[in-house]
């Protein structure tokens, strides 16, 4: 299987290179950046025999039967069509898109073409996250309340690394996506109430700061998100799963009980990296001609959602 990774220089590029060379028979043969990047000195220190700051010359080559698009968010959606009809599959991370208009486009261009085209909602693979879904499928727990903490430090527009961003993060675009889609994973339903609230837009990034979202599943389940780029603490999302027969918490790739003990998840999967079962899972989809866990078909549930929340909002 040869990739080309698409922002391959970014924080998300770089787990996805990392990721890719630990899946047997997958050679990331082209990487994408913007100039600013120096892609070509990427390539070389990979290894990587083609780099290109267009798109276009990447998705043009013989030797890339898919893409991996870790690029801008406001690009998701055009580009994961680009490469849609160029004949490659395509792997977007979230969110496919930042308007309900443009994942729709997204599903439809996947329907035209018939290829593999997935939305990478990491937590779906995440060893904390199968372990709860594999026992609310065996019937063994049912979610009561899933109460999720997203909290960063970010009043200037840099990326994990450090790097001045081209584009402007978002909370309920982009960081509410992970929940918002997981909670509908978990349950097995599309919420049928949801509303949300934000503070005051930044004077100059022009975002909202802070917010806090609300969903309820048809069958009763309650969701209760809360979001913030003002946390001077601990950073990251932090997951507690309030179910009928216990409580667990989930941080990324760990878990443990409501006592905060911690629960054994070895044997869940082949690897405790997310990110890398998520590609695992498209690679394998593509080979065995199927859709794949986490297909922008599947994920247009919270793409409708989300809008729902911001009309909500305005």
């Amino acid at each position: 299987m040869r990739i080309c990774v698409a922002g391959a220089a970014g924080a998300f590029g770089t787990k996805h290179l990392d990721a890719l060379a630990a899946i047997e028979d997958v050679e990331v043969t082209s990487i994408m950046g913007v100039p600013d990047d120096d892609i070509g000195a990427l390539a070389r220190s990979r290894g990587i025999g083609h780099s290109s700051t267009d798109l276009g010359e990447c998705l043009a080559r013989d030797d890339v039967d898919a893409v991996i698009l870790a690029t801008p968010t406001q690009l998701h959606a055009a580009q994961a069509i680009q490469c849609l009809k160029a004949g490659k599959h395509v792997l977007v991370e979230i969110p496919m898109a930042d308007t309900l208009s443009d994942a729709e486009a997204l599903v439809q261009a996947q329907k035209e073409t018939g290829l593999v085209a997935m939305v990478d909602h990491v937590r779906r693979f995440n060893p904390s996250h199968q372990w709860i879904h594999n026992r609310i499928k065996s019937g063994e727990l049912n979610i009561q309340q899933l109460d999720v903490q997203t909290y960063f430090f970010r009043r200037s527009n840099m990326n994990a690394l450090g790097k001045p961003r081209s584009w402007t993060d978002h909370l309920l675009w982009h960081h509410a996506c992970h929940t918002v889609d997981l909670f509908i994973h978990q349950t097995g339903e599309v919420p049928q109430e949801v509303f949300g609230l934000q503070g005051p837009p930044h004077p100059e990034l022009g975002i909202a700061m802070d917010m806090t979202i609300g969903m309820k599943s048809p069958s009763g389940a309650l969701c209760t998100l809360s979001l913030s780029f003002n946390n001077d603490g601990p950073l990251g999302t932090f997951f507690r799963y309030i179910c009928d027969t216990g409580t667990y918490i989930a941080s990324y790739d760990d878990l443990y009980d409501g006592r905060e003990t911690p629960i054994d998840l070895s044997g869940i999967a082949v690897s405790n990296n997310g990110i890398e079962l998520a590609d695992r899972e498209f690679i394998n989809a593509i080979r065995e001609g199927r859709e794949p866990v986490s297909s922008v078909g599947q994920g247009l549930a919270a793409m409708k959602v989300l809008d729902a929340i911001e009309r909500g909002m305005k």
